[in-house]
């Protein structure tokens, strides 16, 4: 679930997708890569590429190959 410190993040804009910040796929000329949007309460979904972050107990799980795992599952189907 997200809480205070996750929220605090996403609010200062300091959360991003590390796949699009950082990745090989990385497209340099976009101003403000991997913005994050919180889906349920408990995921942090990229609006660029689509990756899904599960957030537990307060702590985002933010490994490039988490994001990976989800990437396919439509956001209404996650849990």
């Amino acid at each position: 679930m997200i809480g205070p410190s996750t929220k605090w993040m996403l609010d200062e804009n300091i959360l991003r997708c590390p796949a699009c910040v950082s990745g090989p796929g990385r497209d340099p000329t976009k101003a403000d890569p991997g913005q994050l949007q919180v889906v349920k309460e408990k995921w942090l979904v990229c609006v660029d590429c689509g990756r899904k972050y599960p957030v537990e107990d307060d702590i985002p799980q933010m490994l490039i190959e988490i994001g990976d795992k989800y990437r396919a599952t439509p956001t209404e189907e996650l849990s």
